[in-house]
């Protein structure tokens, strides 16, 4: 049976992405053929598509993705036929209609999580969990900054934080996106294109600054980052959405307040299946508290990805995107 699959060839704009037929061969040992519902939209798509993140050629596009085993290759005894699942990488191909993957990459979906809120959470909730808890290890009283609240991630740190206790101040850049970062659970929103946020935070801080800065957006905001994290604190850069951050400046760091900075790859802290089990498990949990929300801000057709990609970069997204797949 003939698929729909992403791929590009070169990289470059979201006009790169092209759109193939395929005939899926038999999935191979230790292999699950998945039959997709619903595909999830992340940032990282598009450092891929872009070359920002280097990766070889040709290649499919995306990650993260809920639907149901059709087939399952020689070894593979942990999932059946009919089994729903869904995977959040690290390979790469989740745009498409149906594809091999391998079973170690699958966990099985709980009756209670749906295809489309499974493909909106697992790479972002995992990341989430990751930064937090794994990462930052942020404990009950402190004081956090949250770039982009509005955000996929960004609503979900914010969620997680106020769940372990944690002080929210977060950013976004219209009244609406604010909105929703106060729905999310932010002590504090900041219009970051009509405030101070450096003043802003040092007055909500009374002057301290913050623990620990989630900050996802990068060069665009690395100076103003600096400027409000609080003596020996931690800035946890995990997205380029505004421009890597290169050539940091050591000195400029114990000038600052001796701080601490860390970019996170995801895969480092799920590197075993017992990691990553435990990481699933978290996020499955902190969604059943009603801690975490995530919230599908817009909904695109699985070959709309070009689109769906110019929407994100342009920052005319909220919360979640999940891809539909007919």
């Amino acid at each position: 049976m003939s698929e729909r699959v992403a791929r590009i060839t070169q990289t470059g704009g979201p006009e790169v992405i092209e759109w193939i037929d395929v005939d899926l061969p038999a999935p191979g040992p230790g292999e699950v053929r998945m039959r997709h519902r619903a595909v999830g939209l992340n940032y990282i798509d598009t450092y891929h598509r872009a070359g920002v993140y280097p990766i070889d050629l040709p290649s499919g596009l995306g990650s993260e993705a809920a639907g149901v085993v059709e087939a399952v290759g020689d070894g593979v005894s942990d999932f059946a036929v009919g089994d729903r699942v869904g995977t959040f990488g690290p390979a790469r191909g989740a745009y498409a209609t149906a594809r091999n993957v391998a079973a170690a990459q699958l966990l099985h979906l709980p009756d209670d999580v749906d295809d489309e809120t499974a493909a909106a959470l697992l790479l972002k909730g995992c990341t989430t969990e990751a930064l937090v808890e794994r990462c930052a290890r942020v404990e009950a009283g402190q004081t956090v900054l949250v770039w982009a609240a509005a955000g996929g991630v960004g609503q979900l740190l914010v969620g997680w934080l106020k769940a372990i206790g944690a002080s929210v101040i977060g950013t976004a850049g219209t009244a609406d996106k604010a909105d929703h970062a106060r729905d999310a659970g932010a002590d504090h929103v900041i219009l970051h294109r009509d405030e101070d946020v450096t003043a802003r935070v040092r007055e909500i801080t009374g002057g301290h600054g913050v623990t620990t800065v989630f900050d996802g957006v990068g060069n665009a905001t690395w100076q103003t980052t600096l400027a409000v994290t609080a003596r020996r604190g931690l800035i946890v850069s995990y997205g380029n959405a505004g421009g890597p951050v290169n050539g940091v400046n050591l000195g400029v760091l114990a000038a600052k307040g001796s701080l601490f900075v860390t970019r996170p790859t995801l895969f480092d802290y799920y590197v075993t299946p017992e990691e990553r089990r435990a990481g699933v498990q978290r996020v499955f949990a902190m969604l059943r508290d009603g801690a975490i929300r995530p919230a599908i801000g817009q909904r695109f057709a699985l070959e709309d990805a070009a689109a769906a990609h110019r929407a994100l970069e342009a920052g005319e997204t909220h919360g979640s995107s999940v891809f539909t797949v007919d």
